[in-house]
């Protein structure tokens, strides 16, 4: 088989039942036995099925997976006990030395489909638990969550069985190649029938695999929009992450963070959780980094992307990697998982605002300008200025002075007037002199005198490994 050939769920389905060494069990809920029917109908499944399941009744499904105290059934925890109770009955039920040559392997996905009314479109948990060696005691795992865009229930249901198919044939056959096996996960079908919005491979098979770099290929091949993962690296379910979340968000290259980023979240949230009904824990802060950002030099560079991420989770935050390039989208996918009541906060700085006022961003927007700012100033969205200091007028840039085209000042007062975008009061001025692009060619050129303008603890990061382009050997010379 060629690398780029593309098998059909079916042919895939019939190689690995002539596969005398893969061999497993299926649990599926919510949407029928969709993946396993195509092994059924491939021909020779008796080589590969162990068993096949579906307990739609819950308490039936209670009964043999354990009782969800929330009531929530379509979850990740969810998936995994179906996962651990289906491989431990392989384990217990099989001799391993009768079936030394296998390799196991147990798929499982917990969905709900597109409901009557088809204002829910539904999503859902697939995964698979297996060995690619059967020598190997510990087992390989892949996890992913998928949101459903058709708009029948059997579409939606024919969709899950290809990918289903799609994942088992990739875990066997594309495990030495993470990236194709997530390509290889919408064989068959497009974009538009369904999305993947967080994927994490774990085991020994991926123990070198960043599921960051997972993260990003999600993007950047138009799987889903947006990703978010933790400062450990850890891929995240925006829904879970974001859902009923006041949220602080903040964009930027990050190519350092500088105490200007810091500077900027931290006064801006001074006001923002000064709010009624804000604090802490409800609230979700966000470094937000385009995939345009990523690839402004052409290809993404993924060893870049790395720095920035392992700085910005040095400090403790959340990043969310992006494909909006307009601040608009980037509220509008907020607004998925919020609340009317919700609160959400932009940090930003003149450049970008006078970006946001910029008509020729909207030019392929039915609506326009107009369309965008309905979008971006919804109720409760507010966004917190940072001043800049034009050296060559010697004037403070704010809301106050900001010259926006002559055509939208009218607008722009009115934003201001209701307090949609406010200025940050409590800046420190002494920071107004820190530019990133400044820093980053210290850094290139291995000069001195950069590091007070980073938090504490990522000038060392930066230099201990080599980020950035930093190298002792400029010093040297």
């Amino acid at each position: 088989m060629s690398f780029d050939q593309v098998l059909s769920a079916k042919q895939k389905a019939l190689e690995i039942n002539l596969n005398p060494h893969i061999y497993g069990t299926f649990a599926e809920i919510g949407a029928g036995q969709e993946t396993v029917r195509f092994f059924y109908r491939a021909g020779g499944a008796s080589g590969t099925l162990a068993k096949a399941m579906s307990a739609y009744d819950k308490d039936f499904s209670d009964a043999i997976y354990g009782k969800e105290e929330d009531g929530r059934y379509v979850t990740e925890e969810r998936l995994k006990k179906m996962l651990d109770h289906e491989m431990s009955l392989i384990e217990q039920r099989l001799n391993h030395e009768t079936h030394k040559d296998k390799l196991f392997f147990t798929y499982a996905n917990t969905v709900t489909t597109i409901d009557f009314t088809k204002t829910y479109k539904g999503h859902g948990w697939v995964g698979i638990r297996f060995r690619n060696d059967p020598n190997q005691k510990e087992y390989n795992e892949i996890i992913f969550h998928v949101r459903f865009k058709e708009t029948s229930a059997q579409l939606q249901q024919e969709t899950l069985g290809m990918m289903g198919v799609n994942l088992i044939y990739g875990a066997y056959f594309y495990n030495d190649n993470p990236r194709r096996l997530l390509r290889s996960l919408y064989d068959g079908l497009d974009n538009d029938q369904v999305e993947i919005d967080m994927v994490n491979f774990s085991g020994p098979r991926f123990a070198y695999v960043d599921n960051r770099l997972m993260s990003l290929q999600l993007v950047k091949n138009g799987m889903t929009d947006a990703v978010i993962f933790g400062p450990n690296g850890k891929n995240f379910l925006p829904a879970a992450v974001l859902y009923k979340k006041n949220i602080f968000a903040m964009r930027g290259s990050f190519r350092p963070v500088t105490l200007v980023n810091v500077d900027m979240l931290e006064s801006s949230l001074e006001t923002f959780m000064a709010q009624e009904d804000v604090n802490e824990e409800d609230t979700e802060i966000l470094f937000e980094i385009t995939l345009s950002n990523l690839s402004s030099d052409g290809e993404i560079d993924e060893r870049d992307f790395l720095d920035r991420a392992d700085i910005i989770g040095s400090l403790g935050y959340n990043v969310i990697i992006s494909n909006f390039s307009e601040y608009y989208k980037l509220v509008h996918y907020f607004t998925e998982f919020t609340r009317n009541s919700t609160k959400i906060g932009l940090g930003m700085g003149v450049n970008n605002l006078l970006e946001v006022f910029n008509p020729n961003y909207y030019e392929n927007l039915p609506g326009g300008i107009m369309e965008a700012f309905g979008k971006l100033f919804k109720k409760n969205v507010v966004v917190y200025l940072y001043p800049y200091f034009n050296k060559e007028d010697n004037v403070l840039l704010n809301a106050e002075n900001l010259k926006v085209n002559e055509n939208l000042k009218e607008l722009y007062k009115f934003f201001k007037f209701n307090q949609r975008i406010r200025d940050i009061e409590n800046y420190n001025p002494a920071y107004l002199d820190i530019y990133s692009r400044k820093i980053l060619e210290q850094i290139g050129k291995g000069e001195e005198g950069w590091e007070g303008n980073v938090p504490t603890g990522v000038a060392e990061m930066i230099k201990d490994r080599g980020m950035f382009g930093h190298s002792t050997t400029y010093a040297l010379n």
